[in-house]
């Protein structure tokens, strides 16, 4: 298990190191994919900061990004909101008590924006045997005439099961 989760890891890091990145004017804030699309993740990288954490903001994020790390360099994700426009947007790092703005473009290559409803429409295929078609068939106003006389049939036929049995035993015959 260790071997493997050492390779995922590994691959992972591979895959940040070579996807290019988008550096601010003052080289010190990284944006990797470059141009992500609305819904897509982002990695952000910062480098000469005092501390050991920091804060990115943007109105092109769904929530802060804290970026953690140690000798200068931080690190973190967020994801870019999915209602978003393709365009530019600032980036705003507080790190060590200083601001450090950057650029993004959003609407390019990264993630493909999501499609389709946010929320399940219909019942979702997810076991109950089947159940899921039933809850959207289409129902009846009721009991029809065959379903009356089956009940009936069945409700005589017990009717009669009680009342032999009452009768032996009152007879005292089992």
């Amino acid at each position: 298990m260790s071997s493997l989760r050492l390779t995922l890891c590994t691959g992972a890091l591979l895959a940040v190191a070579l996807t290019p990145a988008a550096y601010a004017a003052d080289g010190g804030v990284a944006v990797t994919p470059a141009a992500p699309a609305p819904g897509g993740d982002i990695a952000l990288r910062v480098t000469d900061c005092p501390g050991r954490t920091a804060v990115a903001a943007s109105a092109a994020f769904v929530a802060d990004a804290r970026l953690t790390g140690a000798d200068g360099t931080l690190t973190g994700e967020t994801r870019i909101r999915t209602t978003l426009d393709t365009g530019v947007y600032g980036v705003r790092v507080t790190c060590g008590g200083t601001a450090r703005q950057a650029r993004l473009t959003v609407g390019g290559g990264g993630a493909a924006a999501p499609t389709g409803h946010a929320s399940p429409v219909a019942p979702v295929r997810a076991g109950g045997g089947g159940t899921a078609d039933l809850a959207t068939a289409e129902r009846s106003a009721g009991p029809g005439t065959a379903d009356a006389v089956t009940g009936l049939v069945l409700a005589g036929v017990a009717a009669v099961a009680v009342a032999l049995r009452s009768v032996c035993r009152s007879r005292g015959t089992d």
